[in-house]
């Protein structure tokens, strides 16, 4: 992996991991393309790691008073939240553990990449039925919305799409489902850091240089994409990128089948 293969990906995870057209099943087909050839996952957790500090620092206020709701038992509604986030998470945890070969192996494949953008496309479509409504997270709306975040291990399926959808379907105001899917990102992401722990351990010395880079234009691009996810949510929009995954999935099948 050269500095410039890493600064396309690094971009790349950036704007599409909270965009709908799911970040992994980009760089699967761009690592592919590229003829990147990565041994494990080293490089995408990175890059994830990257994302993950735009959301913390997109959110910082947000996460202080979680955490400031630990302490203080007059902060309920917070603290519901901090629930709901555990709640939302368990999905996504028990997958990983039971169906880690199976989803390491997806990780190969840009066929089953590219077919699974297909499916981020019709799960984005399906917005236009749903309208959301005015109710807040819950418990039941967590459990859809963390069950759509596991599905969405899979590289093509997309995590911001498939949770924002479902907790549109759930009734749940749109803009605050958005913001739930963000935060529910960040115990998501640490899991997987923990169960990838030894791959970064073993990260090739001449290829730190390169990965880290990556994960700086991740975290750069990841906050600009923040910004727009919000905005487009808020127009109703999420449609419209269910058009490009179609055409995605469609370039990648031509390539790889």
């Amino acid at each position: 992996m050269t500095y410039l293969d890493a600064v396309l990906l690094g971009v790349l995870q950036g704007l599409t991991e909270f965009l709908p057209v799911s970040s992994s099943g980009h760089l699967v087909l761009a690592e592919a393309i590229l003829g990147v050839k990565q041994p494990g996952v080293s490089f995408e957790i990175l890059a994830h790691l990257g994302t993950l500090l735009a959301v913390l620092v997109y959110f910082r206020s947000q996460i202080a008073l979680l955490i400031k709701s630990v302490f203080d038992s007059n902060m309920k509604r917070e603290r519901a939240v901090i629930g709901y986030l555990v709640i939302g998470t368990i999905p996504a945890g028990l997958a990983g553990l039971l169906f880690r070969d199976f989803f390491e192996h997806a990780f190969s494949s840009p066929v089953m990449t590219s077919l699974m953008l297909f499916v981020t496309g019709l799960i984005l479509l399906s917005t236009r039925f749903h309208s959301g409504g005015r109710k807040h997270v819950g418990i039941l709306s967590a459990i859809i919305m963390g069950i759509g975040q596991a599905v969405a291990i899979l590289p093509g399926i997309s995590r911001s799409g498939t949770t924002i959808a479902a907790g549109i379907a759930s009734k749940v105001e749109p803009s605050e489902a958005a913001e739930f899917s963000f935060l529910l990102v960040i115990p998501a992401i640490l899991g997987a850091v923990v169960l990838e722990s030894k791959e970064l351990v073993n990260i090739d010395s001449g290829l730190t240089g390169q990965y880290f880079f990556g994960a700086a234009f991740s975290f750069l691009l990841g906050l600009v994409a923040v910004y727009l996810v919000l905005a487009i949510v808020k127009r109703g929009k999420l449609d419209y990128f269910a058009y490009y995954c179609f055409a995605a999935g469609g370039v990648g099948l031509y390539l790889f089948l």
